[in-house]
C-alpha cells in the first residue's frame, strides 16, 4: 500500500492513548501511514494496573510487541475471589500450566503506562506513524477526497479517513452517534500503588485479587516485577465528576470500608494519596462508522472495569480494523463497516457482563450467601469453559 495521491494522506487517529496507538501501529504494519492527533501536550498514560487476558496476547504478537510487553509485565498465578466479610475464599482460578494448555496464551498485569510506553515506542520505530500532540479535536468533516479533523485552533487536517480513539467523552462520537452523555454506573473507584516493602508480607500474593462485599470491592496485584501493587477500591455512590485523576477522599473510603476485614484492610490502611474516577459507559449500538469514519476502543464501546478488559478490546479493536482495511483494498467505508460488523457482539458482550459482574462483586445479604456458594463449586475447568468464548481468541 501507499504511493502518491490519494495513498499518500494519512488516515487520522484522534486520541493517542492505548487504543489509538495500537490502531497506528496496526496500520503500519499492513505499510499504511497515519498521524495520531493527541490533545495532551505529550503522548503518555495515567492510571495504575491493567490485566493482560490471553486473548490479548495474540493481538500483542500481530503488532509485534509482545516481547516489550513482557519484559514489564507480571505473570500472576492466580485469580482470587475473597469475601470481605468473611475473610472465605469464594474462587480460585488457576493461571499455571493447565490455564496455558486451554488458552495456549498466558495471563498477565502490568502498568497502564508501560504497556503504553511500548506502543509508543514502536510507533516512534515507523515512519509510517506521526505522532502530533498539543492536537485538541473537536469534529470533523466528511469531504469529496476523505475527511477533515477539526481542531480547537479552527484549523483543519486532512486525512484519508478518520478513526476516533478518543475515549468515553469521544468528541467523535457525539457527532458521529449523538447519544449524550455516558451512562453513570452509581460507582466510584479510587486506585493508589504502594511500594511493596509497604505492603505487609502476608498479603504478597501473586494474583490478582479481589476483596468483594456489599456494596465495595478493592483489588491488589503487584506490578513492575514486584517493585510496586496495584490498589483498587471501589463503592456505591450518586457522586460524579468528570475525568479519571481527581483527588479521592481517603475519609470517605475509610467509611465506606468500615465492614470490611484487616487483611484488606492492612493495605488500604497503607495509602496516603488516592485518586478516583467515576465509573460510566454506554448501552451497545451496532453502528459506530458512517462513510470514511469510525470508533474504536472507549469510544465505540466504553465499558465497566469488572472484566478487565477495556484495553484488551482495544488493541482487539485495532487489530481487527487494520485487516479490515487490507481486505477491502483501502475502500475504508467497507472497511469501516465490515469491522464494526465483526466487533459490535463481541464487545456488546463484554459491555453486558462487566456490568453483571459489578452486581456479583457488590452483592449483598442473601444474594452474597448465593454468589460464595455458586462459585464456590466451580472446579478450574468449569472457570475455563465459563471464559473460553472471551480468550479463546476474537
Amino acid at each position: 500500500m501507499g504511493g502518491n495521491g490519494e495513498a499518500s494522506r494519512p488516515v487520522l487517529i484522534v486520541g493517542g492513548g492505548i487504543g489509538g496507538l495500537a490502531a497506528a501501529l496496526a496500520l503500519a504494519r499492513k505499510g499504511m501511514a497515519s498521524t495520531v492527533l493527541e490533545q495532551a501536550s505529550e503522548f503518555g498514560e495515567i492510571g495504575a494496573g491493567i490485566q493482560l487476558g490471553p486473548n490479548v496476547f495474540r493481538m500483542l504478537d500481530r503488532l509485534g510487541v509482545r516481547q516489550r510487553v513482557e519484559r514489564t509485565a507480571v505473570f500472576i498465578d492466580h485469580l482470587i475471589m475473597m469475601d470481605s466479610l468473611s475473610g472465605e475464599t469464594v474462587t480460585r482460578v488457576p493461571l499455571g500450566d493447565a490455564f496455558r494448555a486451554r488458552f495456549r496464551e498466558p495471563y498477565a498485569v502490568i502498568h497502564r503506562a508501560d504497556l503504553h510506553a511500548a506502543l509508543l515506542d514502536a510507533c516512534r520505530e515507523t515512519d509510517l506513524v506521526r505522532l502530533e500532540p498539543s492536537r485538541a479535536i473537536t469534529g470533523f468533516r466528511e469531504t469529496d477526497s476523505g475527511v477533515a479533523a477539526t481542531a480547537a485552533d479552527g484549523e483543519e487536517i486532512a486525512g484519508r479517513a478518520l478513526i476516533g480513539a478518543d475515549g468515553l467523552w469521544s468528541s467523535i462520537r457525539a457527532q458521529l452517534v449523538g447519544d449524550g452523555a455516558a451512562r453513570v454506573s452509581g460507582h466510584i473507584a479510587y486506585r493508589a500503588v504502594l511500594p511493596t516493602s509497604k505492603v505487609p508480607e502476608d498479603m504478597r500474593w501473586n494474583a490478582a485479587t479481589l476483596w468483594a462485599g456489599p456494596g465495595t470491592h478493592l483489588v491488589h496485584y503487584p506490578l513492575r516485577s514486584w517493585g510496586l501493587f496495584n490498589l483498587v477500591a471501589v463503592f456505591q455512590s450518586d457522586k460524579y465528576v468528570e475525568g479519571w485523576n481527581e483527588p479521592g477522599d481517603r475519609d470517605e473510603l475509610m467509611r465506606r470500608f468500615a465492614r470490611v476485614r484487616p487483611e484488606p484492610m492492612s493495605l488500604v490502611e497503607r495509602v496516603e494519596e488516592w485518586r478516583m474516577w467515576v465509573l460510566c459507559d454506554r448501552e451497545p449500538i451496532k453502528g459506530w462508522s458512517r462513510g470514511c469514519v469510525t470508533l474504536l476502543g472507549d469510544a465505540a464501546h466504553p465499558m465497566l472495569q469488572y472484566f478487565a478488559q477495556g484495553a484488551c478490546m482495544a488493541i482487539e479493536d485495532a487489530v481487527c480494523l487494520a485487516d479490515a482495511v487490507e481486505a477491502a483494498e483501502d475502500d475504508f467505508a467497507a472497511a469501516f463497516l465490515a469491522y464494526q460488523e465483526a466487533r459490535y457482539l463481541r464487545t456488546a458482550r463484554v459491555q453486558l457482563m462487566a456490568r453483571f459482574l459489578g452486581e456479583v462483586y457488590h452483592a449483598g445479604d442473601v444474594r452474597r450467601e448465593l454468589r460464595n456458594h455458586v462459585l464456590g463449586g466451580r472446579t478450574p475447568e468449569q472457570s475455563y469453559e465459563g471464559l473460553a468464548w472471551l480468550y479463546g481468541g476474537p
